[in-house]
């Protein structure tokens, strides 16, 4: 039995939970996820969590915010005036805000307050700042074809 490894496409289910154990993200009732190691398809700490793994191992790996969606920074968090947006916009606590920069980059926002007159943007991940628990299993890996 061969071992997962750069540049192998691997299949896998996984269950994600934060330190609490709150749930954030399962394959659970989905496809189960399939990437290939080393392309930054996935998180960091993930790659290197299946990296190593056989077909039908299961593990549980913690993964910290360095190695995840990175620490959570309080300079990208703004608050501006509702009047700087569109009308049209429906805001939510808790909805997203795509901007389109004039170069040409897409920053997605959090909502994450409202006021009569303003609003608070967050560009950060919401699982920015947070250390993150993965129970694996390998389906299958496909191995990378010779060159």
């Amino acid at each position: 039995m061969f071992k997962a490894e750069k540049g192998d496409t691997v299949t896998v289910n996984y269950i994600g939970k934060l330190a609490d154990g709150t749930l954030f993200d399962s394959s659970e009732g989905k496809e189960p996820l399939k990437f290939i190691i080393g392309q930054q398809e996935v998180i960091a700490g993930f790659d290197r969590a299946v990296t190593g793994m056989v077909t039908g191992e299961k593990k549980t790996v913690t993964i910290s915010p360095d190695d995840g969606y990175g620490p959570y920074h309080e300079k990208l968090i703004e608050t501006v005036e509702r009047s700087l947006l569109p009308d049209d916009l429906e805001l939510v606590v808790g909805g997203q805000l795509e901007v389109t920069r004039e170069d040409g980059q897409v920053i997605h926002f959090f909502i994450n307050d409202l006021s009569d007159s303003t609003v608070t943007l967050d560009a950060n991940h919401p699982l920015a700042g947070k250390e993150l628990t993965f129970e694996i299993s390998m389906l299958n890996i496909q191995k990378r074809p010779a060159v």
